[in-house]
């Protein structure tokens, strides 16, 4: 490790010169055996094997079959509509795997384009490209580093690693650092200094230790790059259930081959049923539909302020049970804010200063005028402490613009950080002010007096104790605290190392990076619905566990644990300990990603949040990864499932609503797609084994899976949604679709709609030949063309209209179609009358009914297929007065 070896350790190691740098000569032998400072990443799929992916599916190959068999057999009208969904599955599929990974582009860019160093002992400036290890870089307020740099001179250097650590606060930087141990987390390395991070302050020189994959931002990139796109929850679901219907489809058609052979029937009237089977038992237009319904739930989400970029995640957000948030801009404000202060006895909320009491405007005056940040309504620059010192002064008007005009500076003693203080000379009126800030230990010790009740008074044990006090109670809650102190000169010319003695105390500022107000809410809000929040920052332990305990993420400090610690446990040790844990502080990436593992290897579907670079890897390990709009880094965005354009914790919240309602109105286009399936397959199939003529054609089963069935499913997929989700639990993920009694539901409308379909189809039958006998079911001998097209055309209509009617009864489990109300989903009333429509212009529209092979149908008849169709809605209303009836008991 870099970090364990001494300046001249590094230099001897490299074999380079600290004053004249690597020759041209070593830079090209160098960049032969480590290549260019830049990231790699995996090369990306052809269109053509996004493509046969998109085949690799049970459904897809039993579609296929059933194609090319329809073909060899002259039914080229089915052959056609079955390849059409396979490529329509297959196009959707592509469009959305197209919208590829963008993280190793994004980590790609985010290299510095330029980067100075010292080559034949001149300065130059090169693409960052260039760099080899034992390169020589200078650094200076403003630049990004161009690589991992063991650093070997350093002048007040302060780099802002946030987007690397998660750490709020730009971290002072000592070349002259060495540590004895490897067990150093990455943000307290500080005297290394890190790829795409940036200086903020004072300048330095490192000496380049690691380029390209070899960096830390290449271990993210290499992370970004393992790990492959976990199935969601639904997307296994739906795998199993295809294979299910698959060998369901293939179970049914041996049997049918099997009874046919007993039978003594057809070979061409076998295979023509065998394809009838399997086009009943899947449905076609399922795939589909769930993305079509996923991606109107995207257009939801848009007015949540959330953007999803993979269509899988709307689904999964209904079950997440466990939100991973990073600190730093997430639950927080990624801005250091000034929240409290203690001047003239006083310890209170900023909001409560006083600004007419002389000594605590003397505070503020002080920690706005020894501050280097500008300020203003446009733009803020500088460092974050300072930027928060001069906006508590514009809280109380005191613009740095006007006291700099009145007080101006005349001499200064810049920030250093060995003495941790900074010290400026400003006049007033005939005299002029020294001001200093810095911590408080150092502080006290200048200071011989303190500015009390409008007087200087001897700085006395008691008073000393009263500031210490104050100190401790603002430390404790995870507060930077900085003192103020001044005293009064009546001539500017002064020795300027005689400036920090004699001082006179004032106060103190304690400055955190606040939580946003509206999470705690939120989170709130998530703990009645069974979620679990656990904050994952790369902040200190006891900054973490205090904003955790305000925002009621963590009560006890024992919940909260160190990066550190984390390295000391197997995978297996975490996966029992996370159970108790709500903090994790001080980490690096590989233990987010861990973090996120251990959680998953529970049975939990998590979710995490976050903004930076850090935050990557476990944003794609997440079931869901959740990136910042505003403040995330495109690295974040692109490895992200899901974008929040307003930055706000309380989006997540809505979106798990949003989600919830969305697998709801999902599961109830798959059930409703599957009972009319079933219906399909009992008529088929009862009607084959009683060894009847086949009452529906494959154009039939096409037509009513296509099209008749899809209209109610995606209008079910679009129903409103229930405003009480959130007080339920998350569902289980290993529950399965048909779990609290949907099954039952399922086969038993199945069975009921394919009964129906026998029915009108033996009716049909009977009425065409004048058959006024019930029994026996069906008439003995041959049957007419024109009666068998008679009945099958009853046995279409009966099966389509039904199962519009059908779809009705999946808007509620419980409650009554009038409860829920008949017009509260248009889209779904529309949808059940053009069905009606479409089924009347194919059995009356000439050109369709040869197509078809259908009968125009009279008065007569209409009548009493329109009586059994509505009867799956009667008996489902009549089913929920005894549920609720059960219910209320």
């Amino acid at each position: 490790m870099w970090f364990e070896k001494s300046n001249e350790e590094v230099l001897k190691e490299l074999s380079t010169d600290q004053h004249n740098g690597l020759t041209s000569q070593e830079v090209e032998n160098r960049k032969e055996k480590y290549g260019l400072n830049m990231l790699e990443g995996k090369k990306p799929k052809t269109m053509m094997r996004m493509f046969f992916e998109q085949l690799n599916d049970p459904m897809i190959f039993i579609l296929l079959g059933a194609a090319l068999i329809s073909g060899f057999m002259g039914e080229i009208s089915d052959a056609i509509i079955i390849a059409v969904v396979i490529i329509l599955n297959a196009v959707i599929g592509i469009i959305q795997e197209s919208k590829a990974e963008k993280a190793l582009d994004a980590l790609k860019k985010m290299s510095t384009p330029k980067a100075v160093v010292k080559r034949d002992g001149e300065l130059k400036e090169i693409a960052s490209e260039e760099l080899v290890p034992g390169d020589v870089v200078i650094l200076d307020a403003g630049r990004y580093v161009p690589c991992d740099l063991r650093l070997v001179e350093t002048v007040n250097l302060q780099i802002e690693e946030s987007a690397l650590t998660g750490e709020s606060v730009p971290v002072d930087k000592n070349a002259n650092l060495k540590f004895d141990t490897n067990e150093i987390p990455l943000g307290d390395q500080k005297n290394m200094a890190f790829m795409s991070t940036l200086a903020t302050y004072g300048r330095g020189v490192g000496i380049a230790v690691g380029t390209g994959m070899s960096t830390e931002i290449g271990k993210i990139a290499k992370l970004l790059d393992e790990q492959e796109n976990e199935q969601t929850p639904l997307q296994k679901k739906l795998a199993e259930l295809s294979k299910t219907l698959g060998f369901g489809a293939l179970g049914i058609c041996i049997v049918m081959f099997i009874v046919a052979i007993i039978q003594k029937r057809d070979f061409f009237e076998m295979f023509l049923t065998a394809i009838s089977l399997a086009v009943a038992a899947i449905p076609e237009g399922l795939p589909a539909i769930v993305t079509i319904v996923l991606a109107m739930g995207v257009q939801k989400m848009i007015k949540e302020n959330a953007i999803i970029r993979k269509l899988p995640a709307v689904e999964t957000l209904g079950a997440v049970n466990v939100i991973c948030s990073d600190k730093t801009g997430t639950l927080t404000q990624n801005k250091m804010t000034v929240i409290k202060f203690y001047g003239d006895n006083v310890l209170g909320n900023i909001n409560d200063l006083d600004i007419k009491n002389p000594v605590q405007r003397l505070l503020l005056e002080n920690i706005v005028l020894c501050n280097d940040a500008t300020y203003s309504e446009e733009s803020k620059t500088g460092d974050p402490t300072e930027i928060a010192l001069l906006e508590a002064g514009v809280k109380y008007d005191l613009f740095k613009k006007g006291l700099n005009e009145d007080h101006k500076r005349v001499n200064e003693v810049p920030f250093d950080s060995d003495r941790k203080l900074m010290t400026t000379v400003n006049k007033y009126d005939d005299k002029f002010y020294v001001m200093t800030k810095g911590a408080t230990d150092n502080l006290i010790n200048l200071c011989n007096n303190a500015y009390i009740n409008g007087e200087i008074v001897p700085l006395t044990d008691e008073i000393k104790d009263s500031i210490n006090k104050a100190s401790i109670s603002m430390s404790n809650d995870a507060l930077r605290v900085l003192g103020s102190a001044y005293k009064v000169l009546d001539s500017e010319a002064v020795n300027i190392n005689s400036l920090e003695s004699d001082l006179t105390f004032i106060g103190l500022v304690g400055m955190i990076d606040p939580p946003r107000e509206e999470v705690k809410d939120s989170i709130a809000e998530t703990k009645k619905s069974g979620i679990i929040t656990i904050m994952i920052t790369g902040d200190h332990k006891n900054t973490a566990f205090a904003i955790a305990k305000e925002l009621g993420i963590a009560e006890r400090e024992d919940q909260a644990i160190f990066g550190a610690e984390l390295d000391k446990m197997s995978d297996e040790e975490l996966a029992r300990r996370v159970k108790d844990l709500r903090v994790f502080a001080r980490v690096s990436p590989e233990h987010k990603v861990r973090i996120v593992k251990a959680f998953k290897s529970n049975g939990n579907i998590v979710s995490m949040t976050g903004d930076g670079v850090n935050d990557a890897p476990s944003l794609k390990m997440a079931d869901i990864g959740v990136a910042m709009g505003i403040t995330g880094t495109d690295v974040a965005k692109g490895a992200a499932d899901m974008v929040l354009t307003d930055d706000n914790f309380s989006t997540i919240v809505a979106a798990i609503k949003e989600g919830r309602n969305i697998f709801n109105n999902i599961k109830k286009s798959i059930v409703f797609l599957l009972s009319c399936n079933i219906g399909e397959i009992v008529a088929l199939f009862f009607a084959i084994l009683f060894g009847w003529a086949t009452p529906l054609r494959p154009i039939h089963l096409l037509w009513v899976n296509l099209v008749t069935d899809s209209l109610p499913a995606l209008s079910l997929g679009a129903d409103p949604g229930d405003p009480d989700v959130m007080k339920e639990k998350p569902r289980d993920p290993k529950a399965s679709l048909f779990a609290g009694g949907t099954g039952y539901f399922l086969v038993l409308n199945g069975l009921l709609i394919g009964i129906l379909t026998l029915a009108a189809f033996i009716v049909g039958i009977k009425v065409y030949t004048g058959d006024a006998n019930l029994f026996p079911l069906f008439p003995k001998g041959e049957i007419s063309e024109e009666a068998l097209r008679h009945a099958q055309t009853m046995a279409f209509v009966v099966l389509s209209v039904s199962q519009l009617f059908h779809s009705f009864n999946l808007r509620n489990p419980r409650k009554s179609i009038f409860q829920v109300g008949v017009f509260t989903n248009k889209y779904l009333l529309a949808s059940v009358l053009f069905g009606i429509f479409l089924t009347d212009v194919v059995i009356t529209v000439p050109f369709l009914a040869n197509i078809f092979d259908v009968w125009d149908l009279n008065g007569r008849d209409w009548m009493f297929v329109g009586i059994l169709s509505i009867i799956p809605l009667v008996v489902n209303e009549i089913a929920k007065i005894f549920l609720r009836a059960k219910d209320n008991a």
